[in-house]
């Protein structure tokens, strides 16, 4: 409404300059340009905003920009050649001919000056939408950033933690006289998760295959500790080896099973791990292990919370974290992530 009474300020100011001004007649002008033309213009706001235009990039947006101009121009013309001719029935302004002839006369004119309006009404609506939206994404970026560090540190916390330290490095020197080939490969193993929680804790997006080779790189050496208490077994679609999906996603959920499932149990269990893709194009991920959850209390741990405020930033409403009971005394932990 703004940018309209200042476009109507100038037009009244065009018309008292250039003589013959009637008051009456530009405070009427004044009223209903700011009245109608807002009223267009918030019925393409609604418009957009309802099928999502504000949302689009540059280039489908620019596709549906073209035609929009044009009607909007046509609806311009319609729009003010009536008032005008109105005016200057109802006022005497001006010379005396019919509306078809003042279209004639007016008509490529009007047009002209809609087409222009409408395109810097439209640029400026979208422009202010898409800085708003770049302003967001940085915000959001940021917090995504400070999330994955916090989630790579809460990673090396509960994997690297005395007495995590403490036991591996106790079963690598029971192992060292005994059975040095498994010694030293629980020295890979440890080597392994070290370098890769320091060194590449900046991404926050990696490959399902390379999220899988940490997690059972985890799984294998913490058999070391559990020993037979602990099995676990991997289901993967190879087509989706590839996929991109939150760093430390399937390690949260693995930690959690073995912190929650395995280690409360005298015999241990079966972690399974099983990474498939749904028919709407998401990839949905599952950790199952033995044991029960009660379902009235809401996820408080660091984290699956952190994992959860992850997902939801980095793909919005359409990824999500889910817990459920399974028959047989099975916990399951499944993420759903849209791909590409």
């Amino acid at each position: 409404m703004t940018g309209w009474s200042l476009a109507a300020l100038y037009w009244g100011y065009t018309g008292l300059t250039g003589g013959r001004f009637n008051v009456v007649v530009g405070l009427l002008q004044f009223v209903t340009d700011v009245a109608v033309y807002s009223l267009i213009t918030h019925l393409y706001r609604n418009f957009a905003l309802r099928h999502r235009w504000t949302e689009l990039e540059i280039n489908p947006l620019l596709r549906r920009l073209a035609p929009t101009v044009l009607v909007l121009g046509v609806v311009y013309v319609g729009v003010t050649a009536a008032k005008i001719f109105l005016f200057r029935l109802w006022f005497s302004v001006g010379p005396l001919q019919s509306f078809s002839q003042f279209i004639q006369l007016n008509g490529e004119t009007l047009f002209i000056a809609g087409i222009r309006l409408m395109s810097i009404w439209l640029l400026a609506y979208h422009l202010y939408h898409y800085a708003q939206r770049e302003l967001r994404s940085t915000q959001e970026n940021a917090r995504l950033e400070i999330m994955t560090r916090d989630a790579r540190l809460h990673n090396l916390s509960a994997q690297l933690n005395p007495h995590l330290l403490f036991n591996s490095l106790n079963t690598i020197k029971s192992l060292v006289i005994s059975e040095p080939e498994t010694a030293r490969r629980a020295i890979d193993l440890l080597s392994d998760l070290l370098r890769t929680g320091l060194y590449r804790g900046d991404e926050v997006l990696v490959s399902v295959k390379d999220e899988l080779g940490l997690v059972t790189d985890y799984l294998e050496l913490e058999k070391l500790r559990f020993d037979e208490r602990l099995t676990y077994h991997v289901e993967l679609d190879e087509r989706l080896a590839s996929v991109k999906i939150l760093r430390l996603s399937i390690q949260t959920l693995v930690e959690n099973a073995l912190k929650h499932g395995i280690s409360n149990r005298k015999v241990g269990g079966l972690v399974c791990i099983r990474i498939d893709k749904e028919e709407d194009d998401f990839i949905r991920i599952v950790v199952q292990n033995p044991g029960s959850i009660d379902l009235r209390i809401p996820v408080t741990g660091l984290g699956l919370a952190n994992l959860a405020e992850r997902l939801k930033l980095t793909f919005g409403e359409k990824a999500g974290l889910q817990i459920t009971n399974e028959p047989e005394g099975i916990v399951s932990a499944s993420v759903r992530i849209p791909i590409g």
